[in-house]
C-alpha cells in the first residue's frame, strides 16, 4: 500500500507573509532511497516521491487518501505564539 503524509508547508526563510498557509499538501513517502555512487546524489526507483498534491482543506486531502486506499498521517501545524511587549522592555534588566 502507498503511504503519505498530509501537512501544511512551513514558510521559507525569505517569506514574511501568510501566503502558503492555506494549502494542505499530500506527499508520498519514498521507498528504497539510495546514494548514487558516481555523483553522490540521492536517488530512488519510486516515482511517487516526486508527487505532491495540493488541497484547499485537510478534509479533502483525507477524503482523497481514503478513496485511493492510501495510508496517511496528518501532521498538524504548530500554533504561533506572539509575545507582545513594548520597545522599552528591550532596555530593562528583567
Amino acid at each position: 500500500m502507498k503511504k503519505a503524509k498530509i501537512y501544511i508547508p512551513s514558510k521559507t526563510a525569505t517569506q514574511s507573509g501568510l501566503g502558503k498557509e492555506d494549502k494542505w499538501i499530500l506527499e508520498f513517502d519514498t521507498k528504497d532511497t539510495t546514494t548514487n555512487p558516481l555523483m553522490g546524489w540521492e536517488s530512488s526507483n519510486d516515482t511517487l516521491g516526486e508527487v505532491k498534491i495540493e488541497f484547499t482543506t485537510k478534509e479533502k486531502a483525507i477524503e482523497y487518501a481514503k478513496n485511493n486506499n492510501i495510508i496517511y498521517k496528518v501532521i498538524e501545524p504548530n500554533k504561533k505564539r506572539f509575545v507582545i511587549k513594548s520597545y522599552a522592555e528591550n532596555f530593562t534588566n528583567n
